[in-house]
């Protein structure tokens, strides 16, 4: 992903679309052969070149078709980014590029969206405690969870495939787009071999509404990343330790505390995250242009684009290891859910009165009744249950799994997809 976004990589596209294009006037008769020939043979040149060269000009475009020319015959240079316009060149290199690095990322978010399918089809079975406002609620599996996460994952794959599909657009129209000095053929030419759409209804640039749409998919990766890291480390906390992160042999948590075992992975993915909803508050910023065009988005776009796309690549990355490599524990887990003396049946406890005709008022007092008792006085959830005339019978999670294989095939057609 790192080496999409380099000066040097950027030089090399450019030289790229400049060659399409002289194809493509080339074909129309407005070039020719020998010129296109010593074009197509003129090497890419080098970013410090360039760079010397934009010292004194003050324009990286016409620096870098200044240094490119220097290795083609004058008269051939002069056939160089004939009728074109400085963005037909940035622009089209630029949806090209960033149609790569959505492969690169897509790729990643594939491989996490797999890791937690097929870490929730071994857990499935897994008891666990569930929690709502951070207290315990009711039994479910630690399958369960991550099946939540792989969904989120697969609608991430989605969100960026459609954005994709957005950004990899180019235009070679140039001058306020009008096609005035340029053939439309020259831009279907160089858009359909780079695989990438037509602008359609150039202004000079590409739309900046598309690239805040790729960064907007970008952020809610980021945050459903962040989710998944943030159950982590609450799951990883001294007094509850139903998961860890996977450690090294030689793993050291800390400067002064040889016992710390930190969750730094999750909270380094939560941090990031952060990061990423900044870049596509900056991507929605970038829309609105003066006129045909204007230069604003460009400084944000060097920073924001590649840091943005770079950082999701690591996190989902980050994210996968982080989930193929947790330990889990089970026993932890099923001490969680008896930790309360059963308090945590106390909604099947409530239906199964409701079902046999009691009147829901009373029901709930009932059951709340028994449950003060323990919370209060430690006591036993069924005895005291008992002693209001309950009789519950064995109760255990699995009164709260009944239809749980509703939700398993819904997790094993997602994972026939990812196959």
């Amino acid at each position: 992903m790192a080496e999409l976004w380099t000066d040097q990589a950027r030089y090399t596209t450019w030289t790229k679309v400049e060659v399409l294009a002289t194809e493509a006037q080339s074909r129309l008769g407005r070039v020719p052969a020998s010129a296109l020939a010593d074009i197509r043979r003129a090497r890419v040149p080098a970013a410090a070149r360039v760079a010397e060269i934009e010292r004194e000009r003050d324009h990286e475009i016409l620096a870098f078709l200044a240094a490119y020319c220097e290795d083609i015959p004058d008269d051939s240079a002069r056939w160089v980014h004939l009728g074109m316009t400085s963005y037909d060149l940035v622009d089209t290199a630029f949806g090209h590029t960033l149609a790569r690095a959505c492969d690169v990322l897509l790729t990643a978010v594939t491989r996490l969206r797999g890791v937690l399918v097929d870490r929730a089809v071994e857990h499935w079975d897994t008891p666990c405690i569930g929690r709502t406002h951070g207290m315990h609620a009711e039994p479910t599996t630690f399958g369960h969870k991550l099946a939540g996460f792989a969904f989120a994952a697969d609608r991430c794959v989605r969100r960026l495939e459609t954005a994709r599909a957005e950004v990899a657009v180019g235009t070679v129209s140039g001058s306020v787009g009008t096609y005035a000095l340029i053939d439309p053929y020259v831009e279907e030419y160089v858009c359909a071999e780079l695989g990438l759409g037509v602008e359609e209804v150039p202004s000079q640039v590409v739309s900046r509404d598309r690239h805040a749409q790729l960064l907007q998919a970008v952020a809610t990766l980021g945050a459903c990343v962040e989710q998944i890291a943030v159950e982590v480390r609450l799951l990883s906390r001294t007094e509850v330790r139903e998961v860890e992160e996977p450690r090294t042999a030689g793993y050291q948590g800390s400067s002064a505390m040889p016992h710390k075992r930190n969750p730094t992975t999750g909270e380094r993915l939560t941090g990031l995250a952060r990061l990423l909803r900044g870049y596509a508050g900056m991507a929605v910023e970038n829309v609105a242009l003066w006129h045909e065009r204007d230069l604003s988005h460009s400084s944000v776009e060097r920073i924001a684009v590649p840091d943005a796309l770079t950082v999701a690549h690591y996190q989902a990355t980050a994210a996968a290891d982080l989930i193929a490599g947790l330990e889990v524990s089970p026993e932890r887990m099923r001490a969680a859910i008896d930790a309360t003396g059963g308090l945590v049946y106390s909604s099947a406890v409530l239906a199964e009165l409701l079902e046999g005709g009691t009147e829901r008022e009373h029901a709930y007092r009932a059951v709340q009744s028994a449950a003060n008792g323990v919370i209060t006085t430690g006591g036993d959830f069924t005895a005291l249950l008992g002693a209001e005339g309950i009789d519950t019978g064995p109760l255990g999670p699995e009164r709260f799994l009944v239809h749980h294989d509703v939700l398993l095939k819904r997790l094993e057609t997602l994972r026939g997809h990812q196959a």
